[in-house]
């Protein structure tokens, strides 16, 4: 696993924590900041894994705004939390983190909801981004 797939699943991990114990995503940054400061082997994950922390924090109204208005018929609050971690991290990436290629940004999150989420969950996933991706990096 690379670098920045390491650091996408931990951002994931504490966007999916701070929503199920319903507490600020600045308290789990908080929490997982003194992690990487005790176990320095996951010191490398940390910088990219906290922008995006700190990126869907700064940008999270707008960014639900706009998975909202993708996911014909469904709301965030009706989406398994999971996959609402993985929109919002990969949202961020596609709008404000120019560098990642989309199609990287896309793999990579279906390969999360492939894996951590339901079966239905990659082309929902895939269908909401690829409409994001659309419509933010025509």
């Amino acid at each position: 696993m690379g670098a920045r797939t390491k650091a996408r699943k931990r951002a994931l991990d504490m966007l999916y924590v701070a929503d199920v114990r319903q507490v600020p995503l600045q308290e789990v940054l908080d929490e997982e900041a003194r992690r990487a400061v005790a176990q320095p082997q996951r010191a490398s994950s940390w910088p990219y894994a906290e922008q995006i922390v700190r990126g869907v924090v700064e940008h999270q109204r707008e960014l639900d705004a706009e998975l909202e208005g993708r996911a014909v018929g469904w709301t965030l609050a009706r989406m398994p939390v999971v996959d609402r971690a993985i929109l919002r991290l990969a949202a961020w990436e596609l709008q404000h983190n120019p560098e990642v290629p989309t199609a990287v940004v896309i793999a990579e999150a279906l390969e999360f909801a492939t894996v951590l989420s339901t079966e239905e969950s990659a082309s929902f996933v895939n269908g909401v981004l690829g409409a994001v991706a659309e419509a933010v990096r025509a």
